[in-house]
């Protein structure tokens, strides 16, 4: 959003930007801590240089009307502009002792540009007016011959020494910089100082006579209010040249914009590759290259089948090849390559053998459309609806959690309930289904899935004959639905993650823990489904227990036991319950300590939970291990990927290793358009009410929207610490800024996500705030500024973790504040999710979960099948074609209706799916606008959420209110529209169809 900054005058401006200067970080808001003399001195020279931008107007002899702050507008059309250089025009205005003027420009002839009816607010010095947007600069400076130099008084005697500034804007994404001086002895120049010019690539220069002064003092602006002041100290600056970057000046620093010596070094050979087949699959994975700069990407050759030798590049150290030949041996060297284009030598060869090819099944691939089309709705599968009842388990818990007594086993629901029940995820409008983890869960509790053991397998307590994994996302797509897969990268279970390393002791089995522990069985292998014939329960343990100390343990104290008992009172021993300090678990793959501070780093590097063994996500063979997984549902054709814990890894690994992987495996599977709208949105888990997380940056959800701003250490550790000592410092003020969301005034324009790091962000401002809409709305959007590109953000009242403000209950808030909520995520920017069962209110206030200490049916986590007995078929979204049985009593209640008709409704206007917004020249507690242009089509639509609203400043026609159909013709670029009331809304579309779908509770 632009804001045209308030202009205080001279006398008001340093005590101003004073009091503003213990909020700031790296960019001070404030001019020199030693500008009081310019402050002192500005009326001396009171004028404004107007610039204005003609190229898109057009304009051949543009105007500038005028009023100066106090005084009387110029006649119209105002005083003719001069040109300045090639697309601008200027005119210089002496202000006596006002402070600024306001503004409008014409063509002279009945064209205008009055900033959509609101003027513009200029202040003194040299002024640009460009598209709207207004910024303290000379376009015109170093466009032609060099100007000579402005005379500044010399200490003692003449001289003509000069200073050579290099100032860096890698940092701070400045795109003018100006620098504002005082050579020794001298005075200020005018705020905000000179335009530097362009160097090279992240950088601008700017030449100074210093006269007889053999330095200077110096800060730098933007031209619009943002200054690097040097934290309030101004820089000292030498005679010759110099260097200003981070906060570091370097004296005769040689030309940054230099061209380097060539980099003739090559990388370091890859090293360790390991080919592992998996059927017609082989994985393959090596240690990193080192390099005197950084190695850019690996080269992977193949050799053996029929095919010949095969070259593919990979940009992290793991390769998934699919549909190769069967019972084949392959063999894969690999070279590292640097941005230069230096080679390493080969790794060793690595061998694999495949073997036979899996039955043809149908080929998945994504539906690959843009993600803000398409609502949400999450299960946990497990317990949304039950289609087989031979894969139900549950657990050595099931009589002791109450779940029995229940008929309630906690594995109930699978893929084939969810595929029978797709059509009523369609009957409401929804066309995205966000699922909990897939992969084989080990620990007891264990239906949520986030407790990994096999990444590589799909728990088969979920699976059923025809209704695979692959057969859930072959039959959702075939609906025009996706599937969001839920997927865990920071942890596995605490019985360690197999294929990469489980510990092989756990405990005592003795006569209390009989019933917990398993007995041994001599090459089992954990399935998830096999039953203990002796207890007529399924092993969740297998081997991993021992009634004595066996050869190799590296748990300390094996065996002793511990002052604690259970909670039924018996004795526990050293190791049973294993965490990051008993030695079980190797530095190599798993981080070795326990969580202190949730804002602090080792958040980032700790276990959180007994049950959650932290991986060592910067360690390479964990990188290998999860790309490799994870590269697999893939293959398979899933939509996306919500993102468990996603805070709890440092934005390096994510931005260098995981986001790049997922990138590169969609792309190489079903090509570019695929990948970009392949949809990754992760939880960042910041509880709090601030913009920013306590003010820690590292752990704000925004934060990870964005692609790191500068090169760090080639190893990962040492790279995840350089990055947050360095953001923790730059500190909130320092973080970049995005107008992606935002329309300019009315005008939809196009969005820069060349800084976008590839993972999108749940909403949790708006989660924790929801337990009242407008504070949801304003919270929310007040972080927009922050988030790469808002529009995608996924946005949610509850789940299965929390209700609004951390509350352990689902939602209880009442019909009508649910309606209201669902208006507004309907409406305001970003995609609505919907957690299972909210649409009618399900479990309402009760407990989300409470673990084995009480049956699931008590909880938020309830089985939801029982409402969804019976039949229901669906043929277009947000409409049943016909319904019978219980499921059709759950079709007709309140807030099913609501969220039909606002899917309706969302479905056809594309501004309230993709569009910016913006609430400027409105007035109402949730109104806004939204906007989405593209290649033929142009949607435009003014909302408001149950409040009244105006609007000022819209584009004249016909609007109608997709709720009503009411019809309004604007031609004074205002709009008045009453309160529709709690839950109801009113959608004004700039030349709509009118009223979308039937009145209903609330949307009428």
């Amino acid at each position: 959003m632009r804001r045209t900054p308030h202009r205080l005058p001279p006398a008001r401006f340093l005590a101003a930007a004073t009091a503003a200067a213990g909020l700031l970080g790296l960019l001070a808001a404030l001019p020199p801590a030693a500008d009081a003399a310019t402050a002192a001195t500005a009326g001396a020279e009171n004028s404004v240089t107007v610039f204005y931008y003609t190229k898109t107007k057009n304009w051949p002899a543009p105007y500038l009307h005028y009023a100066p702050d106090g005084g009387s507008w110029t006649s119209v059309p105002g005083v003719p502009m001069e040109a300045a250089c090639a697309d601008w025009a200027k005119r210089t205005v002496p202000l006596g002792a006002a402070a600024g003027l306001k503004a409008t420009f014409n063509n002279g002839s009945g064209a205008w540009d009055n900033n959509a009816g609101r003027n513009y607010d200029l202040g003194p010095g040299s002024v640009t007016v460009k598209d709207g947007a207004v910024a303290h600069s000379d376009p015109c400076a170093g466009t032609g011959p060099p100007p000579t130099p402005t005379p500044l008084p010399t200490p003692t005697g003449g001289g003509s020494a000069t200073a050579t500034v290099y100032y860096s804007t890698a940092t701070v994404g400045w795109t003018t910089t100006n620098l504002h001086y005082r050579p020794d002895g001298g005075a200020w120049t005018t705020v905000p100082g000179t335009g530097m010019q362009p160097a090279c690539t992240g950088w601008v220069k700017k030449t100074v006579v210093l006269g007889g002064a053999t330095g200077m003092r110096a800060a730098f602006n933007n031209g619009n209010g943002v200054w690097d002041n040097n934290n309030g100290g101004d820089y000292t600056l030498p005679a010759g040249p110099s260097t200003v970057k981070d906060r570091t000046v370097t004296a005769n620093a040689n030309d940054p914009c230099a061209a380097e010596p060539p980099d003739t070094e090559p990388p370091t050979p890859p090293s360790a590759p390991v080919a592992r087949a998996d059927g017609v699959a082989v994985i393959l994975t090596w240690e990193p290259s080192t390099d005197n700069k950084r190695v850019t990407k690996y080269q992977v050759t193949r050799t053996g089948g029929t095919r010949g030798s095969v070259v593919t590049d990979v940009g992290s150290t793991v390769l998934t090849e699919s549909n190769l030949e069967p019972r084949t041996a392959y063999s894969y060297t690999v070279k590292a390559m640097d941005a230069a284009g230096n080679t390493s030598a080969p790794s060793m060869a690595a061998t694999a053998t495949t073997g036979d090819a899996p039955p043809a099944a149908p080929p998945g691939r994504p539906l690959g459309t843009d993600p803000r089309k398409d609502p949400i709705y999450f299960v946990l599968t497990a317990r949304f609806h039950n289609g087989d009842a031979g894969n139900d388990r549950g657990g050595n818990q099931h009589e002791k959690s109450g779940n029995a007594a229940q008929g309630d086993p906690m594995f109930r629901g699978d893929f084939k309930g969810l595929i029978e029940k797709l059509d009523y995820i369609k009957a409401l409008g929804m066309s995205a289904v966000w699922i909990t983890p897939v992969v084989l869960n080990r620990s007891d509790y264990d239906y949520h899935g986030y407790h990994g053991y096999d990444f590589y397998r799909v728990d088969p307590r979920l699976e059923s004959a025809g209704a695979s994994y692959r057969d859930l996302i072959n039959a959702a797509h075939a609906k025009g639905m996706k599937i969001y897969q839920d997927v865990v990268y920071n942890h596995s279970s605490r019985w360690g993650a197999k294929g990469l390393f489980t510990p092989t002791v756990f405990g005592v089995r003795d006569q209390d823990w009989s019933w917990y522990y398993d007995e041994r069985n001599e090459g089992f292998d954990y399935d998830g489904l096999t039953v203990d014939p002796k207890s007529g329960k399924s092993y969740y343990n297998g081997d991993l227990w021992s009634t004595r100390e066996p050869t190799g343990n590296t748990c300390l104290d094996w065996g002793t036991p511990t002052s604690s008992t259970s909670p039924q009172g018996y004795r526990i021993y050293n190791c049973q319950w294993p965490g990051p300090t008993s030695g079980m678990f190797p530095e190599q793959y798993y981080h070795a300590c326990w969580l202190g501070n949730w804002e602090g780093e080792d958040s980032r590097s700790c276990w959180l939970h007994d049950d959650l063994a932290d991986f060592d996500t910067e360690s390479a063979p964990v990188q290998n291990y999860l790309i490799g997984a994870y590269a697999k549902y893939i293959d398979m054709g899933v939509d996306g990927f919500r993102v468990d814990t996603a805070v709890h890894i440092p934005r390096t690994t994510w931005n260098r290793r995981f986001l790049p992987a997922i990138q590169e495996r969609v792309t190489q599977r079903f090509g570019s358009a695929a990948a970009e709208n392949f949809f990754v949105f992760g939880e960042v888990g910041a509880f709090v009410n601030d913009k920013w997380n306590r003010g820690s940056v590292n752990h704000s959800a925004q934060f990870f929207t964005w692609k790191e701003r500068k090169q760090y250490s080639a190893g990962d550790a040492a790279a995840a610490l350089e990055m947050y000592a360095y953001e923790n410092q730059a500190g909130p003020q320092a973080q970049p800024r995005s107008a992606n969301a935002f329309l300019v005034g009315n005008t939809y324009h196009a969005p820069d996500r060349s800084a976008f790091s590839g993972m999108n962000i749940i909403d949790m401002r708006m989660h924790m705030n929801f337990g009242d809409a407008p504070n949801a709305f304003h919270n929310g959007k007040d972080s927009d500024d922050s988030t790469n590109d808002a529009t995608y953000n996924v946005v949610y009242v509850d789940s299965h973790d929390y209700g609004p403000n951390k509350s352990a209950e689902r939602y209880a808030g009442g019909t009508d504040a649910w309606a209201e909520n669902m208006s507004l995520m309907w409406t305001f920017r970003g995609i609505p999710a919907l957690y299972y069962g909210s649409e009618i209110e399900f479990q309402k206030g009760r407990r989300i979960d409470c673990g084995p200490s009480c049956p699931l049916a008590t909880t938020g986590r309830a089985y939801f099948g029982d409402h969804l007995a019976g039949d229901v078929r669906a043929s277009q979204f947000a409409r049943a074609d016909s319904a019978t049985g219980a499921v059709a009593g759950t079709l007709a209640m309140p807030l099913v209706q609501h969220v039909q008709r606002l899917n309706e409704i969302r479905r056809s206007v594309p501004a309230l799916q993709t569009g910016q917004y913006s609430t400027d020249g409105i007035t109402g507690q949730m109104a806004f606008k939204r906007r989405y242009t593209a290649a033929g089509t142009d949607s435009f639509a003014l909302v408001t959420v149950s409040g009244a609203a105006g609007y000022t400043g819209i584009p004249n026609g016909t609007y109608r209110d997709a709720v009503t159909g009411d019809t309004r013709v604007v031609t004074d670029g205002t709009l008045a529209v009453a309160a529709p009331g709690k839950g109801n809304l009113r959608v004004y579309v700039l030349d709509g169809p009118g009223r979308i779908g039937a009145p209903g509770p609330y949307l009428k």
